[in-house]
């Protein structure tokens, strides 16, 4: 159950505090990823071949390329016969086809809930309905999904796209969406969506993931009580960046992203009684300690948690990758990541 904000207590006005998001980090799907490349690394000794960043994070991928992760942006930067990983985010058909065709020993480590959308957009298509994508240009997740089913696939990237929408049928029409949105924002572009075309069909499932949902509501709660919001999160880092705009949405005086604690300008901290905290998906808890531990520095010492939502969820490892480790020996039951692997 959600937990009420607490306040101050009587007779301290100016008391400094930290509220603390919960859930906050790595949600199941980097966990997976992240873990795919550590025991990737493990089992075959690197070099490791990863198509584009395996989560968007500067930290993890720093450290991954430390242990002999070599990071490219295309398949065709991977050596013939090489073993490749892909990203949590996704690729298409296409991506998958080059790869069989330079004999690439891969390994998808796709998020099992964007996998679920790019089953949903093959099998809409199949059907002949046009699909309108919610999402952001040029995102890998955005890429992967329209890869799946590019004849039918309408990106709309805001609610301000949706007036220059045109389909071929408006009988048969249905919304699928990156998983990182706003969810207030994807629903505001549902819903002018459906005023232009009122067959319009919902996904058989929510897209918007359950661990961007808690990450937003968690922000929602406190928002209103804080004069700052840190995220901590990479710029690239689609859901963290959603975080600081729900923040400054729901009340929040100032909000800003940062990837470690050094970034924090004191400047920031100026006339603050409360500082809110939280990080996106990708990002381990280390990064998230740094940051209090610099608050606590400058008298934010009164840690507080704000928890939305418990999270128990874990995905199993990619399925080439559990034979292999079966293989050798290994245990293959569901990993969580170490959260100190990446110091």
């Amino acid at each position: 159950m959600p937990t009420d904000v607490a306040t101050p207590e009587p007779g301290t006005p100016g008391a400094r505090r930290v509220l603390l998001a919960a859930p906050r980090g790595y949600c199941a799907g980097v966990d997976r990823a992240v873990v795919t490349v550590e025991k990737a690394l493990e089992l075959y000794g690197p070099p490791v071949y990863v198509r584009k960043e395996i989560v968007h994070n500067k930290h993890v991928v720093r450290t991954l390329e430390r242990r002999g992760a070599i990071f490219v942006e295309e398949t065709d930067e991977v050596p013939e016969g090489a073993r490749v990983i892909f990203s949590a985010h996704g690729v298409s058909p296409a991506v998958h086809e080059e790869a069989r065709q330079r004999s690439l020993r891969t390994i998808d480590a796709t998020c099992p809930l964007v996998t679920k959308v790019h089953r949903e957009a093959v099998r809409f298509a199949a059907d002949d309905y046009t699909i309108l994508l919610i999402g952001h240009e040029g995102h890998e997740e955005v890429e992967g999904t329209a890869g799946e089913a590019p004849e039918n696939t309408i990106l709309v990237e805001s609610p301000e796209h949706v007036d220059a929408v045109e389909v071929p049928d408006p009988e048969r029409v249905v919304w699928l969406s990156q998983t990182t949105l706003s969810v207030d924002e994807t629903m505001e572009t549902v819903r002018r969506l459906r005023e232009r075309f009122p067959a319009l069909q919902d996904p058989p499932s929510d897209d918007i993931c359950y661990a961007t949902q808690n990450r937003q509501v968690a922000v929602k709660q406190m928002a209103r009580e804080c004069d700052l919001v840190i995220v901590v999160g990479s710029q690239n880092s689609s859901n963290s960046k959603r975080l600081v705009e729900v923040a400054v949405e729901h009340g929040a005086r100032d909000g800003h992203l940062v990837d470690y604690a050094e970034e924090i300008d004191e400047a920031w901290l100026e006339g603050v009684r409360t500082v809110g905290v939280t990080s996106g998906a990708s990002v381990p808890e280390l990064l998230v300690r740094g940051v209090l531990e610099r608050l606590a520095a400058h008298g934010y010492e009164d840690v507080q948690p704000v928890t939305a939502a418990e999270e128990s969820i874990l995905f199993a490892l990619p399925t080439e990758l559990r034979r292999d480790l079966k293989t050798a020996g290994h245990d293959v039951k569901k990993l969580r990541h170490d959260p100190g692997a990446l110091r």
